[in-house]
């Protein structure tokens, strides 16, 4: 293998949170300080008006601020108030985190083998899936590419289904011109540091165009209550605050641009990687937004090395599969090939906002050298 030589101050990260809030810093101090002086921190004005500008973002007519993207999950499942034991087909190589929010709310998880090239549930596969106790499907858009949504959605209809979307890694993102979010009954979002609409901390949201679900989502993240200090349910403690949701409201008026920017990143490595690697699969029906950019190869791990040795940092989403992990040996029994095969051989390249076109070229460079 040959080895390109950069100097070290020419290291390409794979993220750099602080190149990518840095354009943000004075507007951030500025409703940092507003919030201070106003000593009004849970559940304010500021949360009231991200939420309101996120719902018309993404379509639909309600949004709640939670405490994280993991919370989001568990509270859009808990407000259907389904029966314990009940099974949710779920995606088998998504991040662990759908996985936990489902056995967190007291269901089961039915782990569904994705499609090998968009990476997504694979909606064929959904519908031998169903038993007498599913009442759910909790769908994931992965790195960023919308799920095949018209037959996921007509199979939950046919057979009485709720339709949850983990989209916490698709801000934007659309299938057919509709945006991710505004499909499934209720809609889960994380805004952890690295999403493209990411808040300097952790915190997430709930979508729906219910207005029964999203006053439900409203009592359970503040302790179950709707009125000071009346509880009408077990609640949590989940509450999106007001700093955050402050400085996602100026971030979200940039969403568009970032994911723009992203994209334009992935049609470098699209355009000018070689053959040898996979690619992720382009459909002309959706808007990718690249959470992240990832490429299989069966020799990832040297892959891996030879970057890091010419001075470019990678990351791999995710490298062990879920029912692989000691947290959920019930599921070890499983055979899921496909989900294994992808969790091998995936890697994740730069493809930030902290990123110039340049750096991309140049991990192009560094890639096409591999042998």
């Amino acid at each position: 293998m040959k080895r390109t030589t950069y100097s070290t101050d020419m290291i390409i990260e794979y993220e750099n949170l602080f190149k990518v809030n840095q354009p943000y810093f004075d507007r951030f101090k500025k409703g940092f300080n507003e919030i201070l002086k106003s000593g009004w921190f849970i559940l304010g004005e500021h949360v009231k008006k991200f939420e309101s500008d996120f719902a018309d973002y993404c379509g639909v007519n309600y949004c709640g601020g939670v405490a994280s993207g993991l919370d989001a999950l568990i509270l859009s499942l808990r407000v259907l108030e389904m029966e314990t034991g009940a099974e949710v087909i779920v995606p088998s190589n998504t991040y662990i985190a759908t996985i936990l929010s489902i056995i967190h709310s007291g269901y089961r998880p039915v782990l569904v083998e994705p499609d090998i090239n968009s990476y997504n549930i694979d909606p064929s596969l959904i519908e031998p899936a169903i038993t007498e106790r599913t009442r759910a499907v909790l769908v994931v858009h992965l790195y960023g590419k919308p799920c095949d949504m018209d037959p996921i959605m007509d199979i939950c209809k046919r057979h009485n289904l709720y339709l949850i979307e983990d989209c916490a890694q698709a801000h934007g993102a659309k299938y057919k011109g509709q945006k991710v979010g505004s499909f499934g009954d209720l809609a889960a979002f994380s805004f952890y540091p690295t999403k493209n609409l990411g808040c300097l901390g952790d915190g997430g949201a709930v979508t729906t165009n219910n207005i029964g679900y999203h006053k439900k989502v409203q009592a359970l993240r503040n302790y179950g209550s709707n009125k000071k200090y009346y509880n009408n349910q077990i609640g949590f403690n989940s509450r999106l605050d007001e700093i955050q949701a402050a400085f996602l409201s100026i971030k979200l008026k940039e969403l568009d641009r970032i994911n723009r920017h992203k994209r334009k990143l992935a049609s470098l490595y699209m355009e000018n990687l070689k053959e040898d690697f996979i690619l992720p699969v382009i459909h002309r029906e959706y808007l990718d937004v690249f959470h992240i950019f990832n490429i299989r190869h069966e020799r990832r791990d040297e892959i891996r090395e030879f970057l890091l040795k010419n001075d470019v940092r990678t990351e791999v989403h995710y490298p062990v599969p879920p029912h692989r992990q000691e947290a959920l040996s019930q599921l070890s029994h499983l055979r899921l090939p496909v989900s294994e095969e992808i969790h091998q051989t995936t890697i994740s390249l730069p493809v930030s906002m902290s990123h110039t076109p340049g750096e991309i070229m140049r991990v192009v460079e560094v890639l096409n050298q591999f042998k």
